[in-house]
């Protein structure tokens, strides 16, 4: 794999992790949204950390985009899901949550097993349709 696709991998990676970062900041500056008053959702788009979090997250979405069009969903989920811990080290050091140990073994179970998974290939080969 080339170098741009490690690069395309980082970019989900840290634009999600950051935009989700991002929302939580804003939505608790803005406090909880009832569904008999979801307008107020409209109003959480004025808040500037709900704005940035949600261009991080067409970030994502757009490198998401990227490397489907190269790899199978089932390589770029796994390897991408690094960004549980990237996550996790957020809200621990920039939001100061409390990240339990049990929290931390299951982040800890869920990447390793996502490593089983990532070590194929990235694109299946399909044989070429007779016609």
């Amino acid at each position: 794999m080339n170098p741009r696709r490690y690069l395309i991998l980082l970019a989900i990676v840290f634009s999600a992790s950051v935009g989700d970062v991002l929302l939580s900041v804003g939505m608790k500056q803005i406090g909880a949204i009832h569904a008999s008053r979801w307008f107020d959702l409209f109003v959480a788009l004025s808040n500037p950390f709900v704005a940035l979090g949600i261009v991080c997250l067409l970030v994502f979405f757009a490198s998401y985009l990227t490397a489907l069009s190269w790899a199978d969903l089932t390589y770029v989920l796994p390897a991408t899901s690094v960004g549980y811990i990237v996550v996790a080290l957020l809200s621990k050091f920039w939001l100061h949550e409390n990240v339990t140990t049990s929290r931390w073994l299951g982040i800890i179970l869920i990447s390793a097993g996502v490593g089983f998974v990532a070590n194929g290939p990235s694109l299946t080969k399909h044989p070429k349709a007779r016609g």
